[in-house]
């Protein structure tokens, strides 16, 4: 029988005079979530707060957990928080422009499902490898997959920041849906750009192949941040499989 053990954190970092991420983790209901407002003035922390709010409701009425009931949760979860939020502009106009990217992970008996939007990131570390599960919905990821830019030249663009989908932003925004295996020793990886803009994989994976806790890599992460600019809100949560 599988066990999955979590933890998250989450920091303003060195500029950001507030926090606009959250993270929730809910081992009871096996899933977690990280969500990364945008919008600044207009209230990307409302936003991904609307994000988490909603996949709690959802998952807190789950009967069964199959692949399948899980895939349809991950769904209504991301139609349901783009539906609120949207809700939440008109009601209050000076939310306008406010939205979020969000990474939901889910678990069954025998593997994962996860819902990916924006430019937060799902990475899962196994057998020594590190590999990126989503792919960033960016300007500069539409760049890189056109060959107009190196990886190298990603990192720094002027325009790294421009995302092309999000949560709250379209009516009818496209959702990639994740599935997959598990393994013991797997361990996953959620975090908003505040630690993948700040920290290349390498050091990434480093760090989760140490022999540390999974509390003390998500204190360590974060400090790989912080000590390369932490110029972003910087969120994380580990789960790991046994």
């Amino acid at each position: 029988m599988r066990r999955i053990t979590y933890f998250g954190e989450t920091d303003k970092g060195l500029v950001r005079s507030n926090n606009e991420d959250i993270f929730l983790i809910k081992p009871e209901l096996d899933f977690c979530l990280v969500a990364d407002g945008m919008g600044g003035a207009a209230a990307g922390e409302v936003a991904s707060a609307i994000f988490a709010e909603s996949a709690l409701k959802i998952f807190s009425n789950l009967k069964q957990r199959s692949n399948e009931d899980l895939n349809l949760l991950v769904q209504e979860t991301f139609q349901t928080a783009n539906s609120e939020i949207l809700r939440d502009i008109k009601q209050n106009p000076n939310h306008s422009g406010m939205g979020c990217t969000a990474e939901l992970l889910a678990f069954h008996d025998k593997g994962f499902v996860a819902g990916h939007m924006g430019d937060s990131r799902i990475y899962r570390f196994r057998n020594g490898a590190l590999i990126q599960l989503t792919k960033d919905h960016s300007f500069v990821q539409k760049q890189l997959d056109q060959g107009l830019i190196t990886a190298a030249e990603a990192r720094t663009h002027p325009r790294r920041n421009m995302i092309l989908r999000a949560v709250g932003i379209d009516k009818h925004p496209a959702l990639d849906i994740l599935k997959g295996e598990l393994q013991p020793g797997d361990l996953f990886l959620l975090c908003s750009d505040g630690l993948s803009d700040m920290a290349e994989d390498t050091l990434i994976k480093n760090c989760l192949a140490g022999p540390e806790t999974i509390i003390k890599k998500v204190i360590s992460l974060i400090d790989l941040a912080k000590t390369a600019g932490g110029r972003d809100n910087i969120t994380v949560v580990l789960a790991g499989v046994t």
